[in-house]
């Protein structure tokens, strides 16, 4: 019996360890170290008010605004609560049937654009929510949200070129562009 209460309290000792002060004092530190990050990653709009976060991609289908990666998190994509890819391997039809919808999509959305399509705008991301294109993803949009939006491509262009993030530390991922923040960008951008 004696091993029983033992067992108990260093069970109790325990959770209140774990289960209590542990998690309050790392949310406490990165509150204070990380206030941006621990809330979020926020984006708000000039108007003051939160229009969603850095870290979580939106859907924009007008021919004015920049377009992200395809989502699968969700019924109608881009679901914070059901962050999931679509787990379709490589010779899955499905996933090959996807991908060249995703194509004739692309292709009639931006008809003056004859290269080739990068695969990050025709493919859905591991989490379904990527918030960043790459820079072809970019470039390859640039004269459709120009002429929507009476725009010269140049002055689209170097919007583009200034809301390209580099590797993070010069050498991890890959170069990208926060569809989110771009087009809140050219939002603001006086006609």
């Amino acid at each position: 019996m004696k091993q029983f209460w033992i067992a108990i309290r260093i069970t109790a000792v325990m959770i209140v360890i774990t289960g209590l002060a542990y998690p309050l004092l790392v949310t406490g530190l990165s509150s204070v170290m990380f206030h941006h990050q621990a809330k979020g990653s926020p984006i708000v709009s000039a108007g003051g008010k939160i229009v969603g976060s850095e870290l979580i991609g939106q859907r924009f289908t007008k021919p004015e605004y920049f377009h992200g990666r395809p989502s699968a998190a969700g019924n109608d994509g881009y679901d914070g609560l059901s962050s999931t890819g679509s787990n379709l391997g490589p010779t899955n039809q499905k996933l090959i049937d996807n991908v060249r919808e995703a194509v004739k999509k692309v292709r009639a959305e931006n008809p003056t654009y004859t290269g080739p399509i990068p695969a990050d705008l025709v493919t859905q991301s591991g989490s379904g929510l990527d918030p960043d294109i790459s820079p072809a993803s970019a470039e390859l949009q640039i004269a459709r949200v120009a002429a929507a939006r009476g725009m010269s491509p140049d002055t689209v262009r170097q919007l583009v070129a200034s809301h390209t993030e580099g590797r993070q530390f010069g050498l991890l991922g890959e170069s990208r562009v926060n569809v989110l923040k771009l087009n809140l960008a050219l939002d603001q951008v006086k006609r």
